[in-house]
């Protein structure tokens, strides 16, 4: 269970709450809830998250979030990471697979391979890799295009619209 400053206040003020209200924000924590990676820390292994996740440090291995991943500028992640949406901010080698959207902040660095159905990538992102568009499920591949150095320009063959990749 995550523990929130509102929480601890509560079970100052009263020394125990009814079961129904515990139930309540647990429900509520979990929809709301972003996990978050501290800069210290170190992972090693199978991070999986019910909601959003947030990594400011380390991580080696594999994550899973049904919600949105977000690689600050100080992370940096060797991993395989599976998501709704994922924004890279620091340094990622692996491959990413989305529902929905990537994005590559200024300053970020991708080494691997993206599935999504909309790329991103801010003037001053690198992108070594594949990017694999699909309008349907992340498991197929609709159309590919490679690139490898600093941003991300579609080539002539590319069979993608203006309006889903952002340079």
């Amino acid at each position: 269970m995550i523990w929130r400053r509102e929480d601890a206040e509560d079970a100052s003020a009263t020394s125990a709450a009814p079961p129904h209200r515990e139930r309540k924000d647990m429900q509520m924590a979990h929809n709301d809830e972003v996990t978050i990676v501290g800069a210290g820390a170190r992972l090693e292994g199978n991070v999986v998250s019910a909601g959003s996740l947030r990594i400011d440090g380390q991580v080696k291995g594999q994550i899973n979030a049904d919600g949105d991943v977000t690689l600050s500028p100080q992370s940096k992640v060797e991993a395989d990471i599976r998501a709704q949406n994922v924004s890279v901010g620091g340094r990622f080698t692996g491959n990413i697979v989305v529902k929905d959207r990537a994005h590559l902040a200024r300053g970020g660095r991708i080494d691997g391979n993206i599935t999504s159905k909309t790329l991103v990538v801010e003037e001053g992102g690198i992108f070594h890799g594949q990017s694999i568009m699909d309008a349907g499920t992340p498991s197929g591949a609709s159309s590919s295009g490679q690139t490898a150095s600093q941003g991300a320009t579609p080539s002539a063959g590319d069979k993608k619209g203006p309006d889903q990749v952002k340079v």
